[in-house]
């Protein structure tokens, strides 16, 4: 279990410092995430540093436990954001299929970062 809870923690951690750049490098391409109801730049940029520091966190053995329980509830959070956009007309993601498909992988990232959590 030692060596798969290190593979997440990597895969995880690149993959949530990836995305939390993306925050700043192509915010445009977030917009259509963010409800209209919210300053969409502030929001982009929040979501991006708070990703970017979870993912970071997972590569560092003492806070690796509340970084993974972080990204719990950032999935948590966002899971509302991809019942929303899977709901709209037009999708953020592309396809109705997609964005429906999106919604039980949010529980596949959480359950990985549960395992983070319990072996950390």
């Amino acid at each position: 279990m030692e060596v798969i809870v290190f593979i997440l923690k990597v895969i995880f951690g690149g993959f949530f410092c990836f995305a939390g750049i993306m925050h700043f490098i192509k915010p445009k391409f977030f917009n259509n995430f963010i409800p209209k109801a919210f300053p969409k730049l502030t929001v982009n940029y929040i979501i991006g540093v708070i990703e970017f520091a979870l993912g970071f966190g997972l590569f560092i053995d003492t806070i690796c436990k509340e970084a993974s329980a972080g990204i719990i509830l950032l999935l948590s959070g966002l899971l509302f954001i991809h019942i929303w956009d899977a709901t709209k007309e037009k999708p953020a993601i592309g396809s109705k299929k997609l964005a429906y498909i999106r919604i039980p992988f949010q529980f596949i990232l959480m359950y990985g970062a549960y395992l983070i959590y319990i072996n950390s």
